[in-house]
């Protein structure tokens, strides 16, 4: 009897391991299907944007790494060793660590991060007058993007 459960038990576990993973073909969609929108170089996206804080396009690029699978959260290349931090608007999606490495299509809204002028958070009672906190855009902070389809490109 313990024969035959360690032969069951041999099987099973061979053709578990014997699973082959298909690869993530060009064209899967992840949320919406992007549309037919001019999409952008991810290394030129903030020359796009020029003194815009929030833009709605599509990009292409690399996704460099999966942070979160669920809810789809990972991080693109945008050059000069510049990060662009996305997420999916919809946190239904799985976004599986296969896409590592891959080039994509997204489109969604583009943001830049508001910075305080003294690199302090909002206190809301400041001073008025020169020391008055204002907003700017930070030229070297990253861009955001949410995302609401991704497409394999390559």
């Amino acid at each position: 009897m313990k024969k035959l459960a360690l032969m069951v038990f041999i099987f099973v576990g061979i053709h578990c391991f014997a699973q082959q993973h298909t690869p993530l073909p060009h064209g899967m969609v992840f949320g919406d299907k992007p549309n037919n929108i001019a999409p952008v170089p991810a290394t030129k996206i903030e020359a796009f944007m020029g003194k815009k804080i929030r833009q709605t396009t599509a990009i292409t690029g690399t996704i460099i790494s999966v942070i979160k699978e669920k809810g789809g959260w990972f991080e693109m290349d945008a050059g000069d060793g510049k990060l662009i931090a996305a997420h999916f608007k919809n946190y239904n999606i799985t976004l599986p660590k296969a896409i590592t490495g891959r080039g994509v299509i997204i489109e969604g809204v583009a943001q830049r991060v508001l910075i305080a002028d003294d690199m302090q958070h909002f206190a809301g009672d400041t001073v008025v007058g020169a020391k008055q906190h204002r907003e700017k855009v930070n030229p070297r902070a990253r861009i955001t993007f949410e995302v609401r389809g991704l497409m394999v490109d390559r």
